[in-house]
């Protein structure tokens, strides 16, 4: 038997297949075409202090092996949330990951609070990389003064498993990831989305309501494998990759580049059910190659 289970902070999860928030909604959406309790979990789509409506449409495109995203975190407010969706997921057989965003530090940390009060939830991913928001978001993911700013006050109230998404948009991003994990972090994922634009060449305008988007997909994976292996050198917490997972050999791109998990995002719009089939994947690699335990992968390019 091939044990393909691993560890992110608090958190054992059954397989290091996640979905990536924003794509897989409350993962309810889903529940008729995958069978959501074969996950390693559940990051549940951008939760913020108050109701946010998101950007003006149009706010998504598709371009050349991916998309643009400007969605800008439309979400009913942490309430909402506590009120009428978490009782319908708090009882799923795997991990469900609360994505915290907010428009201050204060926010962050009122959010934080709130879940950290929900016993069936034992994680948050810190969304400090948004690029579709006006305030907030990337705003604190560009610098390591901001990174740490965030990691430590939302450290001193959140006392599960502390996640926190990193942005691309960066010159040094190993840096950053250096800063978050000393500010307590127990994990760090990457990389959100790569600042985009698309534009109409007929109308000669952009194609999005907001100019600039999140590019997603395919095209910006090998900057985010590049990106994986470079962190996971560094820190010593685990890391978590995405960024254009879209089968099972990208997959095991992240856990050989040193993921210890990893999160399927766009692909999911496409193939409702391709994290079945990279968990699939996953245990045939891995009794391809003789090995018994997913860890004996991670970071292996490097060994």
């Amino acid at each position: 038997m091939v044990n393909i289970s691993t560890k992110i902070g608090g958190l054992t999860l059954k397989n290091p297949v996640l979905t990536a928030s924003g794509t897989f909604g409350y993962g309810t959406e889903y529940k008729d075409l995958v069978d959501l309790n074969s996950l390693g979990g559940i990051i549940v789509k951008g939760t913020t202090l108050n109701p946010r409506e998101g950007n003006d449409y149009p706010r998504m495109a598709e371009t050349p092996s991916g998309m643009l995203n400007a969605v800008g975190l439309q979400n009913k407010g942490v309430d909402y949330f506590i009120n009428n969706i978490y009782p319908t997921i708090s009882n799923y057989d795997t991990e469900i990951i609360v994505n915290v965003s907010g428009a201050s530090v204060t926010d962050y940390v009122a959010v934080a609070e709130r879940i950290s009060e929900l016993d069936k939830i034992n994680a948050i991913e810190v969304n400090i990389s948004c690029p579709n928001v006006k305030q907030g978001g990337m705003a604190f993911g560009t610098t390591i003064e901001g990174a740490s700013e965030i990691t430590t006050a939302i450290r001193k109230v959140y006392h599960k498993t502390l996640i926190v998404k990193l942005s691309p948009n960066v010159t040094d991003i190993v840096s950053i990831a250096k800063a978050v994990e000393d500010s307590g972090a127990d994990s760090v994922s990457l990389i959100n989305t790569l600042l985009g634009m698309a534009i109409d060449v007929e109308r000669q305008k952009p194609v999005l309501s907001t100019i600039t988007g999140g590019l997603s997909g395919p095209a910006v994976r090998p900057v985010a494998v590049r990106m994986v292996w470079q962190v996971a050198k560094v820190v010593k917490i685990p890391v978590i990759g995405l960024g254009g997972i879209a089968s099972g050999r990208d997959a095991m791109e992240f856990i050989l580049a040193g993921a210890s998990a990893v999160q399927v995002g766009t692909a999911n719009f496409i193939y409702p059910n391709i994290t079945l089939e990279i968990i699939n994947y996953i245990k045939e690699y891995c009794t391809r190659h003789n090995v018994k335990d997913i860890t004996e992968l991670i970071g292996a390019v490097n060994k």
